[in-house]
Protein backbone atom coordinates (compact mmCIF):
# COMPACT_ATOMS: atom_id res chain seq x y z
CA UNK A 1 0.00 0.00 0.00
CA UNK A 2 2.85 1.88 0.79
CA UNK A 3 4.40 1.41 -2.88
CA UNK A 4 0.83 2.15 -3.92
CA UNK A 5 0.18 5.90 -2.15
CA UNK A 6 4.19 6.45 -3.27
CA UNK A 7 3.04 5.86 -6.79
CA UNK A 8 -0.22 7.74 -6.85
CA UNK A 9 1.77 11.01 -5.31
CA UNK A 10 4.35 10.68 -7.87
CA UNK A 11 1.42 10.78 -10.77
CA UNK A 12 -0.12 13.87 -9.08
CA UNK A 13 3.13 15.74 -9.48
CA UNK A 14 3.10 14.28 -12.85
CA UNK A 15 0.19 15.90 -13.08
CA UNK A 16 0.98 19.31 -12.08
CA UNK A 17 4.30 19.84 -14.10
CA UNK A 18 3.92 21.92 -17.17
CA UNK A 19 4.14 20.85 -20.43
CA UNK A 20 7.16 21.61 -22.83
CA UNK A 21 4.91 23.33 -25.14
CA UNK A 22 3.71 25.89 -21.72
CA UNK A 23 6.96 26.80 -21.09
CA UNK A 24 7.83 27.64 -24.37
CA UNK A 25 5.08 29.80 -24.32
CA UNK A 26 6.61 31.56 -21.16
CA UNK A 27 9.78 32.47 -23.29
CA UNK A 28 7.59 34.77 -25.68
CA UNK A 29 6.30 36.37 -22.03
CA UNK A 30 9.81 37.10 -20.60
CA UNK A 31 10.64 38.98 -23.85
CA UNK A 32 6.96 40.58 -23.94
CA UNK A 33 7.82 41.83 -20.03
CA UNK A 34 11.24 43.12 -21.03
CA UNK A 35 9.31 45.02 -23.82
CA UNK A 36 6.61 46.37 -21.18
CA UNK A 37 9.72 47.35 -18.88
CA UNK A 38 11.62 49.10 -21.70
CA UNK A 39 8.75 51.17 -22.90
CA UNK A 40 7.91 52.21 -19.26
CA UNK A 41 11.43 53.73 -19.44
CA UNK A 42 11.17 55.41 -22.48
CA UNK A 43 7.86 56.99 -20.89
CA UNK A 44 8.45 57.60 -17.20
CA UNK A 45 5.10 59.43 -16.19
CA UNK A 46 1.64 58.96 -14.86
CA UNK A 47 0.44 58.39 -18.73
CA UNK A 48 3.23 55.70 -19.31
CA UNK A 49 2.98 54.53 -16.56
CA UNK A 50 -1.07 53.78 -17.26
CA UNK A 51 -0.37 52.98 -20.89
CA UNK A 52 1.99 49.87 -19.20
CA UNK A 53 -0.39 49.13 -16.81
CA UNK A 54 -3.24 48.37 -19.70
CA UNK A 55 -0.68 46.76 -21.67
CA UNK A 56 0.25 44.41 -19.13
CA UNK A 57 -3.34 43.65 -18.39
CA UNK A 58 -3.65 42.34 -21.99
CA UNK A 59 -1.14 40.65 -21.89
CA UNK A 60 -1.09 38.52 -18.69
CA UNK A 61 -5.29 37.77 -19.57
CA UNK A 62 -4.28 35.84 -22.92
CA UNK A 63 -1.28 34.20 -20.79
CA UNK A 64 -4.32 33.54 -18.45
CA UNK A 65 -6.70 32.10 -20.43
CA UNK A 66 -4.26 29.94 -22.28
CA UNK A 67 -3.01 28.38 -18.95
CA UNK A 68 -6.91 27.94 -17.61
CA UNK A 69 -8.27 26.67 -20.81
CA UNK A 70 -4.86 24.31 -21.36
CA UNK A 71 -5.50 22.56 -18.02
CA UNK A 72 -8.98 21.54 -19.66
CA UNK A 73 -8.39 20.09 -22.73
CA UNK A 74 -5.51 17.31 -23.09
CA UNK A 75 -2.17 19.06 -23.55
CA UNK A 76 -0.51 16.04 -24.82
CA UNK A 77 -2.90 16.14 -28.27
CA UNK A 78 -0.85 18.14 -30.81
CA UNK A 79 -3.95 19.85 -32.17
CA UNK A 80 -3.84 21.54 -29.01
CA UNK A 81 -0.59 21.89 -29.08
CA UNK A 82 -0.39 23.53 -32.46
CA UNK A 83 -2.51 25.91 -30.79
CA UNK A 84 -0.46 26.63 -28.23
CA UNK A 85 2.37 27.55 -30.56
CA UNK A 86 -0.21 29.76 -32.49
CA UNK A 87 -1.10 31.55 -29.56
CA UNK A 88 2.89 32.29 -28.73
CA UNK A 89 3.67 33.47 -32.24
CA UNK A 90 0.54 36.30 -32.08
CA UNK A 91 2.16 36.95 -28.19
CA UNK A 92 5.86 37.25 -29.94
CA UNK A 93 4.27 40.09 -32.53
CA UNK A 94 2.19 41.44 -29.76
CA UNK A 95 5.25 41.84 -27.31
CA UNK A 96 7.22 43.75 -30.44
CA UNK A 97 5.02 46.00 -30.99
CA UNK A 98 4.37 47.12 -27.78
CA UNK A 99 6.74 50.40 -27.81
CA UNK A 100 4.50 51.81 -30.77
CA UNK A 101 0.69 50.58 -29.38
CA UNK A 102 0.28 53.96 -28.19
CA UNK A 103 1.57 55.87 -31.46
CA UNK A 104 1.68 54.46 -34.98
CA UNK A 105 1.40 50.90 -34.37
CA UNK A 106 -2.28 50.74 -32.37
CA UNK A 107 -4.51 49.41 -34.90
CA UNK A 108 -2.01 46.39 -35.45
CA UNK A 109 -1.67 45.65 -31.71
CA UNK A 110 -5.56 45.79 -31.20
CA UNK A 111 -5.54 43.76 -34.30
CA UNK A 112 -3.22 41.21 -32.92
CA UNK A 113 -4.78 40.93 -29.77
CA UNK A 114 -8.07 40.39 -30.78
CA UNK A 115 -6.82 37.74 -33.28
CA UNK A 116 -5.39 36.20 -30.54
CA UNK A 117 -8.65 35.99 -28.10
CA UNK A 118 -11.03 35.28 -31.13
CA UNK A 119 -8.89 32.74 -32.87
CA UNK A 120 -8.75 30.40 -29.64
CA UNK A 121 -12.45 30.40 -29.04
CA UNK A 122 -12.86 29.03 -32.68
CA UNK A 123 -10.21 26.80 -31.70
CA UNK A 124 -12.44 25.69 -28.73
CA UNK A 125 -15.39 26.15 -30.16
CA UNK A 126 -14.73 23.81 -33.51
CA UNK A 127 -11.95 21.82 -32.48
CA UNK A 128 -11.86 21.04 -28.73
CA UNK A 129 -12.88 17.73 -27.22
CA UNK A 130 -13.64 19.76 -24.17
CA UNK A 131 -18.11 19.25 -23.86
CA UNK A 132 -18.27 22.42 -21.15
CA UNK A 133 -15.67 24.02 -24.26
CA UNK A 134 -18.98 25.07 -26.56
CA UNK A 135 -20.74 27.32 -23.41
CA UNK A 136 -17.34 28.22 -22.32
CA UNK A 137 -16.34 29.77 -25.37
CA UNK A 138 -19.64 31.13 -26.36
CA UNK A 139 -19.86 33.40 -22.87
CA UNK A 140 -15.82 34.69 -23.47
CA UNK A 141 -16.56 35.55 -27.30
CA UNK A 142 -19.81 37.57 -26.35
CA UNK A 143 -17.97 40.06 -23.89
CA UNK A 144 -14.52 39.76 -26.22
CA UNK A 145 -16.71 41.06 -28.87
CA UNK A 146 -18.27 43.45 -26.50
CA UNK A 147 -14.47 44.69 -25.18
CA UNK A 148 -13.70 44.68 -29.18
CA UNK A 149 -15.46 47.73 -29.26
CA UNK A 150 -13.29 49.69 -27.36
CA UNK A 151 -10.18 48.28 -29.10
CA UNK A 152 -10.65 48.95 -32.47
CA UNK A 153 -12.07 52.49 -31.84
CA UNK A 154 -9.54 53.53 -29.29
CA UNK A 155 -6.59 52.06 -32.13
CA UNK A 156 -8.21 54.23 -34.41
CA UNK A 157 -8.43 57.23 -31.92
CA UNK A 158 -5.26 59.23 -30.58
CA UNK A 159 -3.60 60.40 -27.09
CA UNK A 160 -5.92 60.41 -24.19
CA UNK A 161 -8.75 58.81 -26.62
CA UNK A 162 -7.10 55.77 -27.17
CA UNK A 163 -5.32 55.17 -23.43
CA UNK A 164 -9.46 55.47 -22.10
CA UNK A 165 -10.74 53.21 -24.47
CA UNK A 166 -8.53 50.50 -24.28
CA UNK A 167 -8.76 51.08 -20.04
CA UNK A 168 -12.35 50.44 -20.56
CA UNK A 169 -12.03 47.41 -22.86
CA UNK A 170 -9.51 45.62 -20.58
CA UNK A 171 -11.70 46.66 -17.53
CA UNK A 172 -14.54 44.56 -19.14
CA UNK A 173 -12.81 41.84 -19.94
CA UNK A 174 -11.68 41.30 -16.64
CA UNK A 175 -14.84 42.38 -15.24
CA UNK A 176 -16.55 39.89 -17.31
CA UNK A 177 -13.99 37.25 -16.00
CA UNK A 178 -14.79 37.96 -12.53
CA UNK A 179 -18.64 37.61 -12.51
CA UNK A 180 -17.79 33.58 -14.67
CA UNK A 181 -18.82 35.90 -18.53
CA UNK A 182 -22.36 35.93 -17.60
CA UNK A 183 -24.80 35.88 -20.55
CA UNK A 184 -28.39 35.82 -21.24
CA UNK A 185 -29.12 32.46 -21.83
CA UNK A 186 -25.94 31.09 -21.34
CA UNK A 187 -26.02 31.38 -17.86
CA UNK A 188 -22.16 32.18 -16.34
CA UNK A 189 -18.87 30.39 -16.31
CA UNK A 190 -19.59 27.27 -13.32
CA UNK A 191 -15.80 26.09 -11.73
CA UNK A 192 -16.06 22.83 -13.19
CA UNK A 193 -16.45 23.88 -16.70
CA UNK A 194 -12.42 25.23 -16.14
CA UNK A 195 -11.61 22.41 -13.63
CA UNK A 196 -9.10 24.43 -12.13
CA UNK A 197 -8.91 22.30 -8.85
CA UNK A 198 -5.27 20.26 -8.21
CA UNK A 199 -1.89 21.87 -8.24
CA UNK A 200 -1.18 22.22 -11.84
CA UNK A 201 -2.43 26.01 -12.29
CA UNK A 202 -1.19 27.42 -9.08
CA UNK A 203 2.40 25.87 -10.82
CA UNK A 204 1.85 28.23 -13.61
CA UNK A 205 1.28 31.40 -11.36
CA UNK A 206 4.52 30.01 -10.46
CA UNK A 207 6.19 29.97 -13.31
CA UNK A 208 4.41 33.15 -13.98
CA UNK A 209 6.70 35.22 -11.29
CA UNK A 210 9.96 33.49 -12.66
CA UNK A 211 9.15 34.78 -15.91
CA UNK A 212 8.60 38.00 -14.64
CA UNK A 213 12.19 37.90 -12.43
CA UNK A 214 14.08 36.47 -15.21
CA UNK A 215 12.64 39.38 -17.65
CA UNK A 216 14.08 41.55 -14.73
CA UNK A 217 17.76 40.21 -14.84
CA UNK A 218 17.70 40.18 -18.30
CA UNK A 219 17.01 44.03 -18.38
CA UNK A 220 19.02 45.44 -15.92
CA UNK A 221 21.90 42.69 -17.15
CA UNK A 222 21.74 43.76 -20.87
CA UNK A 223 22.05 47.81 -19.18
CA UNK A 224 24.98 47.06 -17.62
CA UNK A 225 25.99 45.61 -21.01
CA UNK A 226 25.51 48.27 -22.93
CA UNK A 227 27.61 51.30 -20.66
CA UNK A 228 30.73 51.63 -19.85
CA UNK A 229 32.00 49.63 -16.79
CA UNK A 230 32.34 50.83 -13.67
CA UNK A 231 32.38 50.62 -10.03
CA UNK A 232 29.56 52.31 -9.18
CA UNK A 233 27.35 50.49 -11.92
CA UNK A 234 28.90 46.97 -10.70
CA UNK A 235 27.61 48.40 -7.32
CA UNK A 236 24.03 49.24 -8.91
CA UNK A 237 23.94 46.11 -10.22
CA UNK A 238 24.71 43.79 -7.19
CA UNK A 239 21.91 46.19 -5.39
CA UNK A 240 19.48 45.54 -7.81
CA UNK A 241 20.21 41.74 -8.54
CA UNK A 242 19.61 41.32 -4.50
CA UNK A 243 16.18 43.12 -4.95
CA UNK A 244 15.37 40.45 -7.41
CA UNK A 245 16.58 37.74 -4.84
CA UNK A 246 15.04 39.37 -1.79
CA UNK A 247 11.73 39.02 -3.91
CA UNK A 248 11.96 35.91 -4.88
CA UNK A 249 12.84 34.54 -1.24
CA UNK A 250 9.74 37.00 -0.16
CA UNK A 251 7.45 35.28 -2.58
CA UNK A 252 8.03 31.46 -1.71
CA UNK A 253 8.15 32.05 1.92
CA UNK A 254 5.80 30.17 2.63
CA UNK A 255 2.34 31.45 0.92
CA UNK A 256 4.17 30.98 -2.55
CA UNK A 257 4.74 27.28 -1.46
CA UNK A 258 1.48 26.31 0.47
CA UNK A 259 -0.77 27.58 -2.37
CA UNK A 260 -1.26 24.31 -3.96
CA UNK A 261 -2.82 23.15 -0.43
CA UNK A 262 -4.62 26.16 0.01
CA UNK A 263 -6.44 25.30 -2.97
CA UNK A 264 -7.22 21.74 -2.36
CA UNK A 265 -8.74 22.93 1.25
CA UNK A 266 -10.85 25.62 -0.03
CA UNK A 267 -14.84 25.50 -0.42
CA UNK A 268 -14.38 26.94 -4.26
CA UNK A 269 -10.73 26.28 -5.62
CA UNK A 270 -12.13 27.83 -8.86
CA UNK A 271 -12.66 30.87 -7.57
CA UNK A 272 -9.51 30.61 -4.76
CA UNK A 273 -7.54 30.23 -8.05
CA UNK A 274 -8.99 33.27 -9.83
CA UNK A 275 -8.05 35.70 -6.46
CA UNK A 276 -4.47 34.16 -6.33
CA UNK A 277 -4.52 35.17 -10.11
CA UNK A 278 -5.23 38.85 -9.13
CA UNK A 279 -2.24 38.39 -6.31
CA UNK A 280 0.09 37.32 -9.00
CA UNK A 281 -0.85 40.06 -11.25
CA UNK A 282 -0.16 42.36 -8.60
CA UNK A 283 3.47 40.86 -7.65
CA UNK A 284 4.44 40.64 -11.51
CA UNK A 285 3.49 44.24 -12.26
CA UNK A 286 5.57 45.03 -8.96
CA UNK A 287 8.71 43.28 -10.91
CA UNK A 288 8.25 44.91 -13.73
CA UNK A 289 8.64 48.25 -12.09
CA UNK A 290 11.22 46.76 -10.27
CA UNK A 291 12.98 45.88 -13.85
CA UNK A 292 12.50 49.42 -14.78
CA UNK A 293 14.15 50.51 -11.22
CA UNK A 294 17.14 48.60 -12.29
CA UNK A 295 17.42 49.62 -15.44
CA UNK A 296 17.60 53.33 -14.35
CA UNK A 297 19.59 52.21 -11.28
CA UNK A 298 22.31 50.99 -13.70
CA UNK A 299 22.57 53.20 -16.26
CA UNK A 300 22.75 56.53 -13.47
CA UNK A 301 23.94 55.33 -10.19
CA UNK A 302 24.23 59.02 -8.46
CA UNK A 303 22.78 62.19 -8.85
CA UNK A 304 19.90 63.55 -8.30
CA UNK A 305 16.91 61.07 -8.25
CA UNK A 306 14.12 62.98 -9.70
CA UNK A 307 10.36 62.28 -8.43
CA UNK A 308 9.51 59.76 -11.11
CA UNK A 309 12.52 57.85 -10.57
CA UNK A 310 11.78 57.40 -6.47
CA UNK A 311 7.90 56.62 -8.18
CA UNK A 312 9.44 53.34 -9.35
CA UNK A 313 12.16 52.56 -7.16
CA UNK A 314 9.63 52.34 -4.07
CA UNK A 315 7.00 51.99 -6.20
CA UNK A 316 7.98 48.89 -7.54
CA UNK A 317 8.63 46.93 -4.27
CA UNK A 318 5.80 48.69 -2.72
CA UNK A 319 3.62 47.08 -4.95
CA UNK A 320 4.81 44.12 -4.88
CA UNK A 321 4.56 43.52 -1.58
CA UNK A 322 1.01 44.06 -2.15
CA UNK A 323 0.51 41.43 -4.16
CA UNK A 324 2.37 39.40 -1.69
CA UNK A 325 -0.25 40.52 1.16
CA UNK A 326 -3.39 39.45 -0.97
CA UNK A 327 -1.44 36.33 -1.66
CA UNK A 328 -0.75 35.94 2.22
CA UNK A 329 -4.69 36.48 2.96
CA UNK A 330 -5.71 34.22 -0.09
CA UNK A 331 -3.64 31.54 1.46
CA UNK A 332 -3.68 31.86 5.33
CA UNK A 333 -6.89 34.00 5.96
CA UNK A 334 -4.64 36.56 7.59
CA UNK A 335 -2.32 39.16 6.35
CA UNK A 336 1.53 38.97 7.45
CA UNK A 337 2.43 42.61 9.90
CA UNK A 338 6.16 42.51 7.90
CA UNK A 339 4.06 43.37 4.42
CA UNK A 340 2.15 46.10 6.50
CA UNK A 341 5.43 47.37 8.11
CA UNK A 342 7.45 47.31 4.94
CA UNK A 343 5.36 49.07 2.86
CA UNK A 344 5.70 51.63 5.72
CA UNK A 345 9.15 51.84 5.69
CA UNK A 346 9.07 52.21 1.64
CA UNK A 347 6.25 54.99 2.13
CA UNK A 348 8.62 56.93 4.83
CA UNK A 349 11.30 56.86 2.76
CA UNK A 350 9.96 58.87 0.24
CA UNK A 351 10.65 62.12 1.40
CA UNK A 352 14.17 61.92 1.59
CA UNK A 353 14.57 60.14 -1.92
CA UNK A 354 14.77 63.40 -3.59
CA UNK A 355 18.09 64.18 -1.48
CA UNK A 356 19.88 61.02 -1.95
CA UNK A 357 21.39 59.24 -5.52
CA UNK A 358 19.87 56.64 -6.78
CA UNK A 359 21.91 53.90 -6.12
CA UNK A 360 21.03 54.86 -2.27
CA UNK A 361 17.31 54.70 -2.81
CA UNK A 362 17.53 51.57 -4.06
CA UNK A 363 20.07 50.37 -1.18
CA UNK A 364 17.39 51.26 0.62
CA UNK A 365 14.58 49.87 -0.61
CA UNK A 366 16.79 46.69 -0.54
CA UNK A 367 17.38 47.21 3.16
CA UNK A 368 13.44 46.94 3.84
CA UNK A 369 12.94 43.97 1.83
CA UNK A 370 15.90 41.74 3.56
CA UNK A 371 13.90 43.00 6.78
CA UNK A 372 10.97 41.27 5.48
CA UNK A 373 12.89 38.36 4.25
CA UNK A 374 14.79 37.91 7.66
CA UNK A 375 11.38 38.36 9.51
CA UNK A 376 9.11 35.90 7.57
CA UNK A 377 12.55 33.23 8.25
CA UNK A 378 12.26 33.84 12.24
CA UNK A 379 8.32 33.59 11.73
CA UNK A 380 8.82 30.58 10.24
CA UNK A 381 11.00 28.48 12.24
CA UNK A 382 8.49 29.37 15.44
CA UNK A 383 5.48 29.24 13.90
CA UNK A 384 4.67 26.57 11.52
CA UNK A 385 2.06 27.83 9.21
CA UNK A 386 -1.45 25.55 8.03
CA UNK A 387 -3.23 26.83 4.82
CA UNK A 388 -6.58 28.65 5.84
CA UNK A 389 -7.94 30.27 2.91
CA UNK A 390 -10.49 32.68 3.47
CA UNK A 391 -14.33 32.57 2.01
CA UNK A 392 -14.08 35.23 -0.72
CA UNK A 393 -17.04 34.24 -2.59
Amino acid sequence: MAMAAEGGAETARESERPFFVELFLDLVYVFALVSLAKTLVNDLSWTGTARTLVLLFALALIWALTTWVGGTSGLERASVQSHIIGVAAASLLLAAVVPGAFHDRGLLFAGTYLFIHFGSISYFLFFARDPAGPRRSGRIAFWEAVAAIGWITGALSDGPARLGLWALAIAIEYAAGAFGWPVPGLGRSQSLEWRLGGGRVPERYRQFIVVAFGAAVLTTGTTFSQHEYTLDRGYALVVVFTIVVLMWRIYIYRAGELLTEAIARSADPALLIRAAAVCHLAMVAGIVGGAVAGELVVARPFGDTPPSWAAVLLGGPALYLIGRALLDYTVFGRISRSRVVGLVLLCAIAPASALLPPILVALLAMVVLALIAAANLVSTRLHARTPAPPALG
